[in-house]
C-alpha cells in the first residue's frame, strides 16, 4: 500500500515529550507568577540608573518575564534532546522486531529476535513473533517434505505404468488380460493417492460450516461401509458407546472415522483380529476411540504415524496398504476441528487411537 511520507515515531515521541515538558514548565511558572503577584507589595522599587522609580509589581514583571523566557527556551531544548534520546532507547526493541520482520519477508524464517531483559509489551511482542516464526518454519519444512514425498509417490505409479506399456510393446505375445489387470491396479492406486491429497488439502482450508455431528452415527456408517473388508480379512468389529455430539463438518468427520476404522482393519492380525470402536462424552469434549489387535509396535515408530506417507515395511507389501495418508488425514481433520489425537501402542500388539473433539455449547434457553 502506497502511503504519504510522515514523521517518524521517534520524532513524534520527542516532540510529545518536549511539548509535555513545556506545558508543565508553563504551569509551574504560572503558579509562581500568581504567587509573587499576590504577595509582593505594590510599593516603590529602587529606581533604575537614569530612570524614574516604578512600582514593585512593574519591577517584578520586567525581571521575571525575562527569566521565564530563558527557562522556557532551556526546557524546549532539553525536552527535544532528552525526548529524542529516550525515544530512541525505548524504540530500540521495535527496531529489532522490524529487522526480523523484513528478514522473514525475504524468506529467512530461521532468524529469531530473542529480546533479552524483563517482561514488558515489547518483549511479549518479540516472544510472540519468535513463536510465530518457529511455527512458520516448521510448517514450511513440513510442506516441503510433503511435496517431495507426494511427488515421489505420484511418480511411482506413473513409472510402473510406463514400464508395463514398454514391456507390452516389446512383447506382443504377452497376455493382454494380465497387462490390463496390472494397469488397473496401478491406476487405482494413483487415483486413491490423488483423492487423498485432495481431502488433505480441503481439510487444511477450514472453509467448512460447523454443524452438530453424532460420532456414534458416523461410527455405524463407517462400519457398514467397511464390513465386507473386515469379513474378508477375518476381523471382528465391536461397536459400543453413547451419543457423542461434536461440532464440525459431517463429511470430514466421516472421512476421519472411516480412515481410523480402515487403518484398524487393514493393519491387524492375519486371522481372527479384532477392532473395537467406542464413543463417549467427557467434560466439555467427546471422544472417539478405536483399538485393534496387531503387531507389537515401538512407541518411537508409532509417534511418526501421522507423518504423510509414513508406512512400515509390512504395510508397503500389503494389498490394502493404502497410500500412507490415512492417519495424516485424521490428524489434519482433528486439528481443524480444534481437537487432539492420541496414538498409543497396545502392550499385546496393535494400536489404541483416541480422538477428542470439543463438545458444542449447550443451546440457549
Amino acid at each position: 500500500m502506497a502511503r504519504a511520507p510522515g514523521l517518524s515515531i521517534r520524532l513524534k515521541l520527542a516532540l510529545s515529550y518536549a511539548g509535555f515538558l513545556m506545558l508543565a514548565g508553563v504551569l509551574v511558572l504560572g503558579v509562581v507568577w500568581v504567587y509573587l503577584v499576590r504577595n509582593v507589595p505594590d510599593g516603590r522599587a529602587p529606581r533604575a540608573p537614569g530612570g524614574p522609580p516604578f512600582a514593585g509589581q512593574e519591577f517584578l514583571l520586567r525581571g521575571f518575564v525575562s527569566a521565564v523566557g530563558t527557562a522556557l527556551v532551556f526546557l524546549l531544548v532539553f525536552g527535544l534532546l532528552g525526548g529524542w534520546i529516550l525515544a530512541g532507547h525505548m524504540l530500540a526493541p521495535l527496531t529489532r522486531i522490524t529487522d526480523a520482520t523484513r528478514a522473514a519477508a525475504n524468506g529467512s524464517l530461521a532468524h529469531r529476535i530473542r529480546l533479552e531483559g524483563s517482561n514488558d509489551e515489547f518483549r511479549e511482542l518479540a516472544d510472540a513473533f519468535d513463536a510465530m516464526l518457529a511455527r512458520l518454519e516448521a510448517h514450511v519444512a513440513e510442506q516441503r517434505r510433503f511435496a517431495a514425498n507426494a511427488s515421489h509417490e505420484l511418480r511411482t505409479p506413473l513409472a510402473i505404468t510406463r514400464t508395463l506399456l514398454d514391456v507390452a510393446r516389446n512383447d506382443p505375445g504377452q497376455d493382454p488380460g494380465e497387462l490390463v489387470d496390472r494397469l488397473h491396479t496401478v491406476n487405482t492406486r494413483a487415483i486413491n493417492l490423488t483423492e487423498a491429497l485432495l481431502v488433505l488439502s480441503r481439510a487444511d482450508q477450514r472453509t467448512f460450516v460447523r454443524r452438530p455431528v453424532d460420532l456414534s452415527l458416523l461410527a455405524e456408517e463407517a462400519i457398514e461401509t467397511l464390513l465386507p473388508l473386515a469379513e474378508k480379512r477375518g476381523v471382528t468389529i465391536d461397536n459400543s458407546g453413547e451419543i457423542a455430539t461434536a461440532s464440525g463438518s459431517p463429511a470430514l468427520l466421516l472421512q476421519m472415522t472411516t480412515n481410523l476404522l480402515h487403518n484398524a482393519i487393514v493393519h491387524n492380525l492375519p486371522d481372527k483380529g479384532t477392532v473395537s470402536i467406542e464413543t463417549g462424552v467427557g467434560p466439555g469434549t467427546v471422544v472417539l476411540t478405536v483399538e485393534n489387535t496387531g503387531e507389537v509396535l515401538s512407541p518411537q515408530w508409532v509417534s511418526t504415524l501421522t507423518e504423510p506417507f509414513q508406512r512400515g515395511s509390512e504395510r508397503i507389501r500389503h494389498d490394502h496398504a493404502g497410500v500412507g495418508l490415512g492417519l495424516a488425514i485424521v490428524k489434519r481433520i482433528t486439528d481443524v476441528h480444534d481437537g487432539s489425537l492420541t496414538i498409543l501402542p497396545r502392550p499385546a500388539g496393535g494400536l489404541r487411537i483416541a480422538v477428542r473433539l470439543p463438545a458444542p455449547p449447550p443451546p440457549r434457553t
